[in-house]
């Protein structure tokens, strides 16, 4: 079976941890392979790069949000509203779009230059830390606290009682962060051999 976190294959059970199977063996009588272990086997690395698929998916996610706004490169930040050229990341989203309970606070904190170079620091170092499958546990971490708070925003969703791609996203990122992720198709493995990680295991 392959292990999904360590990306390596574990040895199966010879037909001497398998009494019946042995008795078979002695008898004469053929046995057909396991298929269950071979579907495993298969099944495992198959999630292994699905996982990586989605953790460099979710994590050009963010990293396109930080370039969108920093440039204002005209999805749903326009050229004029830029960081680069003065703009505020988070006065459009938190000044207009804020619903619910939290209103007034978002309103309140509303393109404030500490949040935005938070939200914004957030955002790159999410997205770079995905991508490049490294510090996923922080990244976890932070993209689930990050998206828990857009989700507080906008409550309730619009389009369902309490349920949205928000909590979706973070519940992915822990998913990912608790299966290594970051080690198929990612740096992970040497991240996590570094000697600044291997005395600081939060840091992986």
């Amino acid at each position: 079976m392959v292990d999904i976190a360590n990306d390596h294959e574990t040895s199966r059970p010879t037909t001497t941890d398998r009494p019946e199977q042995a008795a078979r063996h002695q008898t004469g009588v053929a046995v057909a392979p396991d298929a269950t272990l071979s579907v495993t086997g298969r099944t495992a690395t198959a999630t292994r790069y699905l996982l990586a698929g989605i953790r460099l998916a979710l994590g050009w996610v963010f990293l396109w949000a930080f370039l969108d706004k920093l440039f204002g490169l005209g999805r749903s930040t326009p050229a004029a509203n830029a960081w680069l050229d003065g703009g505020s990341p988070t006065a459009g989203f938190l000044g207009k779009a804020a619903t619910g309970p939290f209103t007034g606070l978002y309103h309140a904190i509303a393109g404030n230059a500490v949040i935005d170079g938070l939200f914004m620091a957030a955002l790159l170092g999410i997205g770079v830390a995905l991508i490049l499958g490294i510090g996923m546990r922080i990244a976890a971490a932070a993209g689930t606290l990050l998206t828990v708070l857009m989700w507080t925003a906008v409550l309730p969703p619009a389009t369902n009682p309490f349920m949205d791609e928000h909590l979706v996203y973070a519940a992915v990122l822990i998913v990912l962060a608790l299966l290594a992720a970051g080690n198929t198709w990612g740096f992970g493995r040497r991240w996590a051999a570094t000697p600044l990680v291997r005395r600081s295991s939060w840091l992986r």
